[in-house]
């Protein structure tokens, strides 16, 4: 495993973050295909053991029992200092008031277990509540000790940007990590969010890195409960299915050549990409091991223009 300096914050975190969406009771009616407690430790174990100490989770995901499973197997696994643990708010009543990031913060530490987060995330900009509202709230948590660094994911990079700068005029604590919709079908922040991210040293840590399975396999379609029920991603995806499928060829061509997987080659390309960590995630092991094979892909800056080339203007998904 390799490990990279979280953007300008003193995390150290591994190359690649385990998502934990797929954690959860589906009775919250979330996903259909989340994992049982069993079944999430598995996960989460076997992720430690490759040497991932980065896990993303947040309080909306299954009615926050995704954070409940992940800081149960954490507990029983690792010692709490040796992982960085990444929480979300924004989809909870009040958004990114001040009242409501009190509030979700404590229930998810509550659920994780612990008494501080390493990184917590908006999980998106705020149109309503004032941004030095949101910011103040933030940097009251980092002050307190519960929080020890501050993320943002899918928005405008005017947004972004905007925010940044509500935190460098004001002293509060600004963004160290962005986690957006970014894989090589859908490149539409490399427009303006990315580039704002580079200039301000904000690690790219980039969710639905293999475009839901897309990138990683010669079929668009899989026969998997979740790819037959997870209408977010059918809405992201199959409406540019056409012109993207000549992208997964691509990909599906120089994997073949390396004599390695599809999944590896994406990784790759993100890794070339300067992406700090891609969130990935898993419902069986042996998609981690594949996963951690990606360092040793030699992709080449011809290759990636290879997969580059193809892609067309997608319609805005993530930042809506």
């Amino acid at each position: 495993m390799q490990y990279i300096r979280l953007g300008t914050s003193d995390l150290t975190v591994s190359r690649l973050c385990l998502g934990c969406m797929s954690f959860g009771d589906p009775a919250s009616q979330m996903h259909a295909w989340t994992l049982d407690p069993a079944q999430s430790e598995a996960i989460i174990r076997h992720a430690l053991d490759l040497g991932i100490n980065f896990f993303d989770t947040a309080n909306s995901y299954s009615a926050g029992t995704s954070e409940e499973y992940l800081g149960a197997a954490i507990r029983k696994n690792v010692a709490r200092d040796k992982v960085v643990l990444a929480s979300k708010v924004y989809f909870n009543e009040g958004h990114l008031k001040k009242q409501a990031i009190e509030r979700e913060i404590e229930g998810t530490l509550r659920r994780l277990g612990t008494d501080y987060l390493d990184l917590y995330i908006i999980h998106r900009f705020d149109e309503i509540t004032p941004m030095e509202e949101t910011m103040e709230a933030l940097h009251g948590l980092v002050k307190a000790g519960k929080v020890r660094a501050l993320g943002a994911s899918a928005m405008y990079g005017y947004q972004f940007y905007n925010l940044q700068l509500c935190a460098r005029d004001n002293g509060f604590t600004p963004f160290v990590s962005m986690q957006n919709h970014y894989n090589p079908l859908y490149r539409e922040d490399e427009r303006e969010l990315i580039p704002v991210c580079r200039q301000m040293n904000v690690a790219l840590t980039p969710y639905s890195p293999l475009a839901a399975g897309r990138c990683a396999r010669p079929d668009w379609t899989a026969d998997t409960m979740r790819s037959r029920t997870d209408k977010v991603a059918h809405g992201k995806y199959d409406r540019t299915e056409e012109t993207d499928r000549r992208i997964a060829a691509v990909i599906h061509e120089i994997a073949r050549t390396y004599g390695v997987t599809m999944t590896q080659v994406t990784l790759a390309w993100h890794f070339q990409k300067g992406v700090a960590a891609p969130v990935i995630g898993a419902t069986r092991t042996k998609y981690l091991d594949d996963a951690a094979g990606a360092f040793e892909v030699p992709l080449t800056a011809q290759d990636v223009a290879r997969i580059d080339g193809h892609y067309l203007p997608h319609p805005v998904v993530g930042a809506l």
